[in-house]
């Protein structure tokens, strides 16, 4: 009997099944670099998107200086007339909703600030426009860019799909109601582009932020080297765990950072390992990383606050100022403008829309002076070719007495004396 007992345990007994290794999801290198840029991850590990992107202090210093020097030039409406040289038209609803008020909702500002962005971050911009029953422009409606997506049809047309229920807006659209900013690199396939990130940024962004948790992790834990607890004796796996259970509890983190003083029992001492920020070149790195995002952008690094390099950009705020409208601004300013007068002029091409440059200039007074010194005309200037007054309206200042357009050549002749003047200055060679 007994033995039956055991022949049927026996029978019943089974070995007991081997743990079950979960798969390791967190490893990268099982997916294809497809699916990794699909899900914007950078080579570093960390995803970089439009949001994460602008957790980096370079990224939204280079954001900030494009958008805000396009926020800063006001756009004016000119026109041909059939003459070669354009004049500027006086204000009108059309330039009220450029450089006001383009919406109830917005002003003009914010939304040239946000389809900036929108070009640098995402790679392109929309907004809508919403016309009166005269043909005249109502309202420019800036449209977020998830809710856009423009799909060709049949016959090389194209089709804008809106969706924002925040405007009560479900419907699609031409492109004639739709302002399509593009950024980097426009697809005529997708009919979308790319973005500074996905350009050339994504590396040095991820990097960027890899190296911002470890700046974090590094000073989370008191900002002190690392310390090795040093035994007379041999200690147990069991001991070793409660030790630095013990330790980690008492003395890591801020919260217990310089709280409560070491002590040390049973033969333990305590060594540090000298191990700073500068010994594992975190430093040099993040510097590095700065240069590379503005190279991306093409901001001079010294404009975002990284002045330790030279620089080739010039000297003096004019002629950076320059370099920084040719070099960097002036691709994104064209394809806002020809945007604009595609849409906006479709069948008159004696008026146009222009950003109006010289605005970042005249910061630079002694460079100012100078231009109207030339301007104005005279002796050691040579001709003019503006009036006192024209020089007037520009700084927002009244007229002269009695309102004539006087050049300085022409003052200079009804003066006496001016000619006597002149021919010193420049004497008559025989």
């Amino acid at each position: 009997m007994e033995l039956f007992d055991a022949l049927e345990a026996t029978a019943h007994w089974r070995p007991a099944p081997a743990p079950r290794e979960e798969p390791r999801v967190s490893n990268q290198s099982q997916y294809s670099p497809e699916v990794m840029e699909a899900f914007g991850v950078a080579p570093a590990g960390a995803t970089v998107s439009a949001t994460t992107a602008m957790r980096v202090s370079a990224v939204a210093a280079c954001v900030a200086k494009i958008a805000g020097a396009i926020v800063s030039m006001p756009i004016h409406e000119y026109s041909l007339d059939g003459g070669e040289i354009p004049a500027r038209l006086p204000r009108s609803d059309l330039w009220y909703a450029l450089n006001e008020q383009p919406s109830p909702q917005y002003t003009a500002a914010s939304m040239w600030e946000g389809v900036s962005m929108a070009q640098l971050l995402r790679g392109d911009a929309f907004a809508l426009l919403r016309w009166r029953v005269n043909g005249s422009l109502r309202e420019i409606l800036p449209l977020p860019w998830g809710c856009v997506s423009p799909i060709r049809t049949p016959g090389e047309g194209v089709r804008y799909y809106v969706n924002s229920p925040e405007h009560d807006i479900q419907t699609w659209f031409d492109p004639s109601d739709i302002l399509h900013f593009p950024g980097l690199g426009f697809n005529d396939t997708t009919m979308r582009s790319m973005s500074c990130i996905q350009f050339g940024a994504r590396t040095a962004i991820g990097n960027a932020l890899a190296m911002d948790e470890y700046s974090g992790k590094f000073f989370e834990n008191g900002a002190h080297p690392s310390i090795v607890l040093q035994a007379a004796a041999k200690m147990s796996d069991a001991q070793i765990a409660q030790l630095q259970t013990a330790f980690a509890n008492k003395y890591a983190g801020l919260a217990n950072a310089h709280r409560l003083p070491l002590v040390l029992t049973e033969g333990i001492s305590a060594k540090e390992i000298s191990l700073s920020a500068e010994d594992a070149q975190l430093l040099d790195a993040r510097k590095f990383q700065v240069m590379d995002i503005a190279r991306a952008f093409g901001v001079p690094a010294f404009m975002i606050g990284e002045a330790s390099g030279s620089t080739s950009w010039g000297t003096g705020l004019e002629s950076i100022s320059r370099a920084f409208v040719q070099y960097t601004l002036q691709p994104w300013l064209r394809k806002i403008e020809q945007e604009l007068n595609r849409k906006i002029y479709p069948r008159n091409n004696g008026r146009f829309l222009e950003f109006h440059r010289e605005a970042l200039y005249e910061t630079d007074l002694k460079a100012l002076g100078e231009f109207y010194r030339s301007a104005l005309g005279g002796p050691g200037s040579g001709d003019g070719w503006m009036s006192v007054d024209e020089v007037r309206r520009r700084q927002r200042m009244p007229p002269t007495e009695g309102g004539k357009e006087i050049y300085r050549a022409q003052r200079d002749q009804s003066t006496p004396g001016s000619q006597q003047a002149n021919e010193e200055d420049h004497p008559t060679v025989p």
